[in-house]
């Protein structure tokens, strides 16, 4: 018998043991070269009955917002800020000096450690900071803060009792989140401090005092120049804080350009 053509008994009994080992593995079926998903979760039929009902049932209908965006079903209303000046705001800027000093639900801290604003109302030129220095006890900006804003009046062609200073946060706030500051109230007391300081100019020194005032430029510190409450469209400059003027020379003479520029825009 041919060689080729002759069963082997040993090839014979090999490959029935290796399809022994495969049933004894668990696979007993032939294979394909179509792809199959074994891993699928099993399609369900909906009953008839069931899926006639449900065509039956009117859309259901998400709230839009005005950007034509579904609202998210679960997204609460956004809830106002706290009124922090209450029922009765002070009325006059002498008021809202104690007020400012005493009044407990104006921060987490309490009034102990808060510095008060300084001069009368009606000035010149009100320059607000966003808090006081470190060191300040009575009386607002009387560190290396409050010397350069001496010199700064001083080239102006102003006498510190001529400017009305103050601050937008009551203590000294490093690192203060003055956009968070403004979500909580605080937007609202200062321009009631403004208003009843009525000043006939506004030099803010600090960027983030753009958020606090309501600028919605926060970067071009220029444009900032209107205060739209009462008085209506005061006049306002923002430039950098004074401790970076300080550490800065150039700042001091941008500044410096800024302020020649606006003023004469403002004769």
């Amino acid at each position: 018998m041919d060689s080729m053509t002759a069963q082997d008994p040993v090839l014979a009994r090999e490959l029935a043991a290796y399809r022994e080992w495969w049933r004894l593995a668990g696979v007993d079926c032939d294979f394909v070269d179509d792809a199959t998903a074994w891993l699928a979760e099993p399609e369900t039929t909906a009953p008839v009955e069931a899926t006639s009902a449900a065509q039956q049932l009117p859309p259901v209908t998400r709230p839009v917002a005005l950007s034509g965006q579904p609202l998210a079903p679960d997204a609460p209303p956004l809830a106002p800020p706290p009124d922090l000046l209450g029922d009765s705001p002070p009325a006059t800027l002498d008021e809202f000096s104690e007020w400012w000093m005493t009044a407990p639900g104006l921060d987490a801290v309490g009034p102990r450690g808060r510095v008060p604003p300084r001069g009368a109302a009606g000035a010149a030129l009100m320059v607000l900071v966003i808090h006081p220095e470190e060191g300040d006890r009575e009386r607002l900006l009387s560190g290396p803060q409050g010397r350069l804003l001496d010199a700064i009046l001083a080239a102006m062609g102003c006498t510190p009792n001529d400017a009305y200073v103050a601050s937008a946060l009551p203590r000294f706030t490093p690192m203060a989140d003055c956009p968070a500051e403004a979500a909580r109230g605080m937007d609202a007391v200062l321009a009631h401090h403004i208003e009843l300081a009525a000043p006939q100019r506004i030099v803010a020194f600090g960027a983030g005092l753009a958020a606090l005032i309501g600028s919605e430029d926060k970067k071009d510190y220029g444009n900032l120049r209107k205060f739209n409450h009462k008085p209506p469209n005061m006049p306002v400059l923002v430039s950098e804080d004074l401790d970076s003027l300080m550490s800065m020379p150039r700042l001091k003479a941008r500044f410096w350009r800024r302020w020649i520029e606006w003023s004469a825009t403002q004769a």
